[in-house]
């Protein structure tokens, strides 16, 4: 392996390139018309414009990112996450050209990507699931009958889906049946594929997953969980390692199941299974994402191990280099995601230019960004903008860390979720580990009451700095 093409954009692609260097390898950035000043196109080894400016126009344009690689002689390609990362015909056509696909086999893809379809794996494996379907449901009469079983609520969830996109909870049957027809919309919409199926819905649970690697030698390493009930519209905004909802003898159990479940998938490479957490203890399989996953780092944070690094020996052929007693789980880490999104107003995007930028630094503290002064926040791409990790000896000392971070953390130009991760890292409830996925119904329902001296107080510093700026930039 000698090139990599990265198929991705801003934070990841700069994160793939850091690893690629270190190890020797060259890289391949590609980059819209919108990227064009974009750091990480600059740190690449060579980079090669993509025309448009829509996703669709330009990173999810398979031949052109195909011919790309031919030009380039990129003999490797990291997909990063969303976009084609989990797309079961991308790797396919990797492997028909003769690239090195770093990722799981386009057969684990597939099996993985349909919900329905990990579901009955997992059931086949012993791994508990949610109550409900294991195929689609076919017909309203299936959807009664099923949620009558179950009792409500019940979930809709697209088959297909991810991010939130095709779900809706309903609580009595007179919602059910308008629920399958939008659920079924936004799921053909959103991926082209409109199978819905359906579970009992947990009220409040936590969001648990487990992150693993496996090599093509029979080796799986399980790299610990982490906690990611801080959410809005069933997308994640903080998440941590390790979570402090787990004992011992749940975490082994739970790293069993992570296990069982990538030996009966023959599965390869990085992966993460999600799994939720009811208040009971109990816990129940949810899905697999065929990928990196965004909050990586903090696993990074308590392993010390570059999970990057790990993808690229896995997709050359290596054994992986050590074994799951080697591993040494030190600390806790936090992460917040930095999205372009007014949590003031119902986390709506925010669009504009970045005119001023400072981002914290200090001793294990991480910030993965490829955000820069001038930078043109668009709704053409995902609002996350960057992540902030920090680690710490125990818990308490993440979060105050992290709360120094933040408040030394400004972005001029957009709204951005910082005073709200600001606000959860200060909150009672999250501090002694008291939440789940309901912390924002709960919590954030006036969110005036945390416009408080102190975000008065970063408020009026970034004022101050960005006008110095401005006159730096004159003189």
């Amino acid at each position: 392996m000698k090139k990599i093409l990265i198929a991705n954009r801003g934070e990841i692609a700069h994160r793939v390139i850091r690893t690629a260097h270190r190890m020797g390898i060259e890289t391949v950035a590609i980059y819209s018309d919108v990227d064009t000043p974009a750091p990480y196109v600059g740190e690449a080894t060579e980079a090669y414009r993509l025309p448009g400016l829509t996703p669709g126009e330009t990173y999810l344009d398979m031949d052109l990112v195909f011919e790309i690689a031919r030009k380039s002689g990129a003999d490797a390609l990291h997909p990063g996450y969303g976009f084609l990362s989990e797309n079961t015909d991308f790797a396919k056509r990797c492997n028909d050209t003769g690239i090195t696909f770093i990722g799981p086999a386009p057969e684990a893809i597939k099996g993985f990507g349909s919900k329905t379809n990990a579901r009955r794996l997992a059931i086949e494996s012993g791994v508990s699931v949610i109550p409900g379907t294991t195929s689609g449901v076919s017909s309203i009469d299936k959807a009664y009958g099923t949620a009558e079983e179950i009792g409500y609520p019940v979930l809709l969830k697209a088959a297909a889906g991810g991010g939130g996109k095709g779900m809706r909870v309903v609580r009595e049957t007179s919602e059910l049946e308008s629920g399958l027809r939008a659920a079924q919309g936004e799921a053909m919409t959103a991926f082209g594929d409109d199978e819905v199926f359906l579970e009992k819905y947990i009220e409040e649970p936590r969001h648990i997953e487990i992150q693993v690697v496996a090599d093509n030698h029979g080796n799986v390493l399980v790299l610990g969980e982490r906690e990611c009930s801080i959410q809005r519209r069933h997308q994640k905004v903080i998440e941590e390692s390790p979570s402090v909802a787990l004992n011992a003898d749940l975490r082994a159990r739970m790293f069993a199941s992570a296990r069982k479940l990538v030996a009966a998938a023959n599965y390869t490479n990085a992966g993460t299974l999600e799994f939720l957490l009811d208040s009971s203890g109990n816990y129940y399989f949810l899905e697999v994402n065929t990928r990196l996953q965004v909050e990586h780092p903090v696993t990074e944070m308590v392993t010390g191990l570059d999970l990057v690094e790990l993808q690229i020996r896995v997709a050359r052929g290596e054994e992986l280099p050590l074994k799951n007693s080697d591993i040494q789980f030190n600390g806790h880490a936090i992460e917040c995601r930095v999205c372009a999104e007014d949590s003031y107003d119902n986390f709506l995007p925010s669009i504009g230019t970045i005119f001023d930028i400072h981002e914290p630094e200090g001793e294990h503290i991480r910030v993965d960004s490829s955000i820069y002064p001038g930078m043109e926040i668009s709704l053409y791409y995902d609002p996350m903008i960057a992540k902030l990790i920090c680690w710490g000896s125990d818990r308490n000392e993440a979060i105050e860390r992290t709360l120094s971070a933040l408040d030394q953390y400004y972005i001029a130009g957009v709204a951005t979720t910082i005073p709200f991760c600001r606000a959860v890292l200060r909150n009672e409830e999250f501090r002694v580990g008291n939440f789940s996925t309901g912390y924002l119904k709960k919590h954030w329902t006036e969110p005036e009451q945390v416009i408080d001296e102190e975000v008065m107080r970063v408020a009026v510093a970034a004022a101050i700095r960005t006008e110095q700026r401005v006159r730096e930039r004159q003189n």
